[in-house]
């Protein structure tokens, strides 16, 4: 890749050169300017331009007959459901329809009382100058050329309740009076956070209880939780309306219908403005890949044709999903997705998306049975979709200009696309970030193929780091898809059985669970440093909730015991499972504290030594990150190479008593580093690493500076300004938040400031073998809990 600067210093020429590539390639307007950047590209510029070309011809036909991007993407204010001085006028686009009609309990449910007129661009419209009465249901009746008479759920509804006669879902009229509409109390939206600390999450699943939880009772009892924990946004699953609750919310029916399951539209409101409250960002995870097959509720074969919103014949059915997928080359469907997402940020107020199966929509061939290798053959050719990248490069154009430092965009692909995070501008598709998918597999591979002595750390760090340099990325160890029945979460696979009866504090740790809890600590550690630019944790997962996801299905009795969270685990004083948590929340305030997981910060792996099952990372400013992976081996005096010559502190311990550590590292000892060049680094310093404990190291002060206030362990005690209390009290309602413990005090230094000290064997680093039973030195044993 080619360096970012257009200028090179050539100390030997001692004068500036221009590096020819990257000035030519980035003066382009064509949309080959990505190339500047990338060199591989520019064999395939021809196929960036077509690309380019094709959004520009789009974009300039928008501004030339509907007014511009803005204009446009206000679709829903056209179609569907519209106030009208007294009256009500419903638009619905249908070109293949013969007759349309509207019904419901407005007019007793007549089909033929009340027809439609088209015009010439094939859309349906009625006028009812008496209105109809809110929260009533309606439907649309299409009547085709072959006499069949279809009852349809109108495109543009906004809600959508099943009816119990007839199993079915209709729409529902929602247009509460004055006093009854919700009204927004915070700030419309919140801005992009510095830190990008995403909380996955499924409202439905958020109850303790074994039921579908509302909208409400999550913004009360879990919102608090997740702002007190240290996120920065929260991404909402299946709000768009589903007709099948085990699809997860991706087989949508009704895209512009917040799911009735959970509440009202105006408790969905409620929800974000309590989200906003906190200073979340809110995203919501958007399905504009496929919809779902269901003709009775959704809008498939809508006008009795297959080709409405979807291509015709077998390119428009995902073999592997059972849906359909849609035409993005019709203007009509351009405008019923830019509408969509301009829909929920305008009426609902969240503040960016996830865009769901983004594979899908790049390939003819929707990725299945694919394998991609990288070759950059594979992002470019006829098997590309290029009115979907079309689509995609106009949405990012749009809420990137109409909402700047507002919306962001988050692409899932698993693809590996080129330029897919790169600006429109540039001739890339415009999303801020992509999900860094292949690391939790990764994690699940390792934990189900090797045994702790087969873990590969160079393997673990190339996967971590194994993304493109130019493009935002949100690493993450486990997301919802890991969890899914037939799969098990992290903790489970870490622990298995001895999650139901040895998580108990009453007793010590059994060794399963020691191990346990102690690589759960680490993997999310290494994989927040390294992972990304930005960080995702799905709900539950940050306290190592058990076993899996599963939703009513007819194959488990329609039962909704894995399709929930169990608080009382997280905040019971009783389990093991609130130090897991505690952990969550120390690595959030420890990376508010000293940043590391941001867009433009230096990172570098420093170790990955697979003997001794080490990894060292560079990261952020002056921060030195160090994992012993080791199943039995501490080490004491290992010597470790690091960029910034000063003092250095602990900040960040796995091994802490407030996480269920044993309490190994000093806090208080003042790490000095040595002139003596290691592992490539100008300098080094010496570290006492336990096994299967990972620390963050500050260095507070580089040599030459005045020192300052040496940094404080409010990351590792309580919560700045948060009241103290004795380790295992916990908040008793999961509406209060999580618990914020203390640590006992650290022992007094034994030497004051740590001077690297050098083994008489002449070896820079000394073993102790035993496990959690390993005596260290005195300077580093601590007294046990």
């Amino acid at each position: 890749m080619a360096a970012s600067s257009e200028l090179v210093e050539h100390e030997y020429a001692g004068v500036e050169q221009v590096d020819e590539h990257v000035a030519y390639w980035s003066k382009q307007t064509d949309g080959t300017r990505v190339i500047a950047e990338d060199r591989h590209l520019e064999g395939w510029q021809d196929a960036l331009r077509y690309r380019y070309a094709r959004y520009l011809e789009m974009k300039k036909a928008i501004e030339d007959n509907e007014g511009g991007l803005d204009q446009f993407s206000m679709g829903y204010k056209k179609l569907g459901f519209n106030k009208q001085g007294d009256g009500v006028v419903y638009r619905e686009w249908a070109p293949a329809a013969k007759e349309m009609y509207l019904t419901g309990d407005f007019n007793g449910w007549n089909r033929r009382s009340h027809g439609m007129s088209k015009d010439g661009f094939g859309v349906w419209e009625i006028f009812l100058p008496e209105g109809i009465p809110h929260s009533t249901r309606v439907k649309t009746v299409i009547i085709t050329h072959g006499g069949m008479s279809l009852d349809r759920n109108p495109a543009y509804g906004t809600f959508f309740m099943q009816n119990p006669e007839t199993v079915l879902y209709d729409c529902v009229y929602w247009n509460p009076a004055p006093e009854w509409t919700y009204q927004w109390e915070h700030p419309a939206h919140v801005e992009i956070p510095d830190s990008m600390r995403i909380y996955e999450c499924h409202v439905g699943m958020g109850s303790n209880d074994p039921k579908v939880g509302s909208y409400r009772e999550f913004a009360d009892n879990v919102v608090p939780h997740i702002a007190r924990t240290g996120y920065t946004a929260v991404q909402f699953m299946a709000i768009m309306e589903h007709s099948y609750y085990a699809s997860f919310g991706y087989h949508v029916t009704n895209f512009f219908g917040a799911s009735s399951r959970s509440g009202t539209p105006e408790d969905l409101k409620y929800l974000v403005d309590t989200c906003h409250k906190y200073k979340l960002q809110v995203l919501m995870d958007v399905v504009h890949s496929h919809s779902s097959s269901n003709a009775m509720d959704g809008l498939s074969m809508f006008d009795g044709t297959d080709h409405l919103y979807f291509h015709g014949g077998a390119a428009g059915y995902h073999s592997m999903w059972d849906s359909r997928c849609f035409d993005y080359g019709k203007w009509e469907v351009m405008r019923f997705l830019l509408s969509n997402l301009r829909f929920w940020i305008e009426e609902y107020h969240f503040d960016g998306f996830r865009f769901d199966g983004v594979t899908s929509m790049l390939y003819k061939h929707h990725g299945i049975g694919y394998c991609f290798t990288g070759d950059y053959n594979e992002y470019f050719g006829y098997h590309v979709d290029v009115e979907a990248c079309v689509y995609m490069m106009l949405a990012n154009e749009m809420v990137h200009t109409l909402y700047p430092k507002v919306v962001v965009t988050i692409a899932e692909d698993v693809s590996g696309m080129p330029t897919l995070c790169r600006p429109v501008e540039e001739g890339g598709l415009g999303f801020d970030y992509r999900l860094a998918m292949s690391i939790p597999d990764k994690w699940i591979q390792i934990l189900e193929t090797k045994s702790d002595w087969d873990w590969d750390m160079g393997d673990i760090t190339h996967t971590l780091t194994n993304r493109r340099w130019n493009e935002k990325t949100i690493g993450y160890c486990e997301s919802h898809d890991q969890a899914l029945v037939g799969d098990k979460t992290l903790a489970m696979w870490l622990m298995n059985a001895e999650m139901y009866y040895n998580m108990g504090t009453e007793r010590w740790p059994t060794p399963v669970v020691e191990r346990g809890l102690a690589l759960h600590k680490m993997m999310r550690l290494v994989t927040f440093c390294l992972g990304g630019e930005g960080y995702l944790t799905f709900m539950g997962n940050e306290f190592g909730h058990p076993e899996w996801i599963d939703f009513p299905r007819e194959g488990n009795g329609w039962s909704y015991t894995h399709a929930r969270r169990r608080w009382d685990l997280a905040f019971s004083k009783d389990h093991r499972y609130k130090f897991l948590l505690e952990w969550e929340r120390l690595m959030y305030e420890a990376e508010t504290k000293y940043p590391f997981c941001r867009p433009n910060m230096h990172q570098w792996v420093v170790l990955n030594r697979n003997d001794d099952k080490v990894i060292v990372v560079e990261r952020g400013k002056r921060l030195l990150l160090v994992f012993n992976f080791h199943p039995c081996k501490s080490y004491s005096d290992y010597r470790i190479g690091t960029y910034w010559p000063g003092k250095y502190k602990c900040v960040l311990d796995s091994d802490a008593w407030s996480v269920d550590g044993q309490g190994r590292v000093h806090w208080d000892v003042i790490h000095q580093t040595s002139p003596q060049p290691w592992n490539n680094r100008p300098h080094s310093l010496q570290l006492f690493m336990p096994a299967r404990t990972c620390q963050m190291y500050y260095c507070f002060q580089m040599e030459g500076e005045v020192a300052d206030d040496e940094p404080d362990m409010g990351v590792q005690v309580a919560p700045v300004g948060g009241p103290e209390k004795p380790i295992g009290t916990v908040d008793e309602t999961l509406a209060t938040g999580a618990k914020t413990g203390t640590t006992p005090a650290a022992a007094p230094a034994v030497n004051g400031v740590h001077e690297p000290a050098k083994s008489e064997t002449g070896k820079e680093a000394k073993s102790v073998a035993g496990g959690k039973d390993a005596k260290a030195s005195a300077a580093t044993k601590a007294p046990k809990k």
